[in-house]
């Protein structure tokens, strides 16, 4: 001990003392926390917050910039029918060939969505057709004999239970050159219903005979 003191000096003593004080000061500092709102954007280094950062839920509606969010950061499958607003898939966002068969609702496709002429012969199918027409038949009547008598007309009717679902015309001929047809129409029965078919026809030359045909096709509806 008492070579320790023949060593110790004033300066020796305060420079232990200033030394003690400094090591105590960065263990003070190195305990100290930041209080709340200290850490600025500017004291953020680029790129520092990453994912592991981020607290789950942190980043809500508020906290995206317009049009930041693009196609590619988008997961498959994870925009469902409950997120698209009632009316928001318009014809401009649909590709061709997207609404297929399995798209369409049961009775989606009613008559105001036909368009005119939309449904042709190839669209109907065979069977359909032979459920709408049944025991198809086929009728004609002429005028009568060749004669001189103008205008002629004829009607061919169909058997009782059946209807006219098409007909036509044609000149029976006689010595008349020039004859015209002028008539070749549905009938309609006094119930409205097409029962027959009517051919009427005429000639401008006086004395000259000839007569008329009509034909209809006839069938159960």
């Amino acid at each position: 001990m008492s070579r320790l003191r023949k060593h110790l000096t004033f300066s020796n003593v305060i420079a232990c003392a200033a030394l003690f004080t400094a090591l105590s000061g960065v263990a003070v500092a190195a305990k100290a926390t930041l209080t709340k709102n200290q850490v600025k954007a500017k004291n953020i280094a680029r790129e520092a917050v990453t994912a592991p950062k981020l607290k789950n839920s942190s980043v809500i509606s508020s906290k995206l910039a317009t049009n930041s969010v693009i196609a590619a950061k988008i997961a498959n499958g994870s925009v469902t029918s409950g997120k698209l607003a009632n009316g928001s898939v318009r014809s401009g966002q649909l590709g061709g060939g997207v609404v297929t068969e399995g798209k369409l609702k049961n009775a989606a496709v009613g008559n105001s969505k036909l368009g005119e002429g939309a449904v042709t012969s190839s669209k109907v199918s065979p069977t359909l057709l032979s459920q709408l027409v049944k025991n198809v038949s086929y009728e004609s009547k002429e005028s009568g004999a060749v004669s001189a008598t103008s205008p002629q007309s004829t009607t061919a009717e169909c058997p009782q239970g059946k209807y006219a679902i098409g007909g036509g015309a044609r000149i029976v001929p006689g010595d008349a050159t020039v004859v015209q047809l002028t008539e070749s129409i549905p009938f309609l029965a006094a119930s409205g219903q097409r029962t027959g078919w009517t051919a009427t026809a005429k000639t401008s030359e006086a004395g000259k005979t000839f007569a008329v045909a009509a034909y209809v096709v006839c069938a159960e509806l």
